[in-house]
């Protein structure tokens, strides 16, 4: 069996600002193992995670490093002990070569001058490390996407003697290759006995990488176990103090009449001939492998994409309508939460208050004046209805969660009060509470009268929240289930149907 040392001990830790964020923490890291940190948006992962680094001091208790009192008064500090992190913002410079940022610490130089073969020499197998090898050292940073940023971030933190190193979310905007690269760099780690902290939300991901578990609910730990000892259920139970199946009661919803008809929709190869019915009060899943054709389709609905043929019928009675662009399928009380919310749905700059105002101008102006006051009100509301954790309606939404972004989107459609709400992918990136609350704004919104259809890559999310599950299969919408007859194996097996050599996943977006 194997010895574990254990590098850092926590004892009694707790930070409070105007109130408490984190309480009575013990915590022990060994070297060689992996820790999973999970919990809620809010929980303390990311405070915990910063008073390691030397971010921020604890307001009470004590801490161990190596045998020997540990107190780092910066990050720098604690970086000099081995004590490295990898953060969700990353700490680059753009202005400034790959190479330049792998080694801006220990620059190759003689007499002043940056030796940059010798630079771009020590550059290359680190980048290897991570699956760069194919960009060059030389490239700008400001000029690469921001799954290779985040390689670059993860990279740098390869070289030195690292005995901890916190990986915070470090995986939200990598490939699936990048993470499995990612992954076979963490084991490489453990064999030479670092110790890691790996912070976030994808169960998944923990189960396949972690040997420990730490469950954080309102800065108070729940659970500190071996990870194997717990299944995704009892995980989200331990961060949200109760299990989803419990919380959504389905049974109560009460389908009305169609409120929405697609027939035969045609577009191309990527939408063939599909047919398929939405009524009030209920939520409609559309599942399949990626290029299946479930984005596309509600695109074409809300108008985002023209159809070649087809016909769209809305309204209660159901009425032929012809939407050939957004704004005709908003008259027409449909809406769309897109998958894309930063690059499609919101405006990151700007606040809270502004983003919830978007497309409602009408309620937040009059005679073309837009009244701040009213805009206020607005976002308010729906800060309150649906709970979202901001610090006033004027922070600007990039500094928000995921979940609460999504929230703030969701938001905008619902003061639009549209009879019909497509959502794309309404749950990815977020957390399992923030998850929780659209499941049950959905159940609420199906209580309301409205119908939902929703696109998800999680087919367990699907059976979670659904009445009835359309599978699209190479553009072909080739089965529909309802709860009473589907299983995961009965919708995995439509969605193959249509290709000869099926090369997708559910999973892999």
């Amino acid at each position: 069996m194997a010895e574990y040392q254990e590098i850092l001990s926590m004892s009694g830790v707790g930070k409070t600002y105007n109130e408490p964020v984190l309480t009575n923490i013990n915590l022990s890291l060994y070297s060689g193992k992996v820790l999973a940190l999970t919990g809620e948006n809010g929980a303390g992962k990311s405070t915990l995670s910063k008073i390691i680094g030397g971010l921020i001091s604890p307001t009470t208790g004590t801490m161990t490093y190596l045998g020997q009192s540990y107190a780092p008064a910066s990050r720098k500090e604690a970086e000099k002990l081995g004590v490295r992190m990898v953060m969700q913002e990353l700490n680059l410079l753009p202005t400034l070569t790959i190479a330049e940022n792998l080694f801006l610490d220990q620059l190759p130089n003689r007499a002043g001058w940056i030796n940059r073969k010798r630079l771009r020499e020590m550059s290359t197998p680190v980048m290897a490390m991570v699956g760069l090898q194919g960009l060059d050292p030389d490239m700008l940073v400001g000029e690469l996407g921001m799954g290779h940023q985040q390689m670059i971030e993860i990279a740098r933190n390869l070289i030195g003697d690292s005995r901890i190193l916190i990986l915070d979310e470090p995986t939200a905007m990598l490939t699936s290759r990048e993470v499995e690269l990612l992954f076979e760099q963490i084991t490489r780690f453990k064999q030479r006995g670092v110790s890691l902290i790996y912070i976030s939300h994808r169960l998944d991901e923990l189960a396949q990488i972690a040997d420990d578990i730490m469950v954080l609910r309102d800065g108070n730990v729940v659970c500190t176990d071996d990870i194997k000892r717990y299944n995704s259920d009892q995980l989200v139970s331990l961060m949200v103090g109760r299990d989803l199946e419990s919380t959504l009661d389905v049974s109560a919803r009460r389908q009305g009449n169609p409120i929405l008809q697609v027939e035969h929709f045609t577009r191309g190869k990527v939408l063939q001939d599909i047919s398929l019915t939405l009524h009030r009060g209920e939520v409609l899943g559309v599942s399949g492998l990626v290029g299946a054709g479930r984005t596309e389709l509600m695109r074409a609905i809300f108008g985002a994409d023209p159809i070649d043929s087809g016909q769209l019928k809305v309204g209660d009675p159901l009425k032929p309508v012809t939407i050939r662009s957004p704004s005709e399928a908003i008259a027409h009380r449909i809406a769309l939460v897109t998958e894309d919310r930063k690059g499609e749905g919101l405006l990151l700059p700007h606040s809270v208050s502004a983003n919830t105002a978007l497309g409602n101008s009408d309620k937040v102006s009059r005679l073309s004046w837009l009244h701040a006051d009213k805009e206020r009100q607005l976002a308010q509301k729906y800060i309150t209805r649906l709970g979202i954790r901001t610090t006033g309606t004027e922070l600007a939404v990039d500094s928000l969660s995921g979940g609460n972004q999504q929230k703030v989107l969701i938001a905008r459609w619902l003061e639009r009060n549209c009879d019909v709400i497509l959502f794309d992918e309404p749950t990815r990136g977020i957390d399992v509470g923030a998850k929780r609350d659209i499941y049950l704004l959905l159940n609420e919104l199906t209580q309301s009268g409205k119908g939902l259809m929703v696109v998800s890559s999680d087919l367990r999310e699907l059976m979670l929240i659904c009445d009835r599950i359309a599978v699209l299969s190479a553009g072909k919408l080739v089965e529909t289930f309802t709860r009473d007859d589907w299983t995961q194996d009965a919708i995995l097996a439509a969605a193959f149907s249509g290709y000869q050599h099926a090369t997708g996943s559910l999973q892999d977006e």
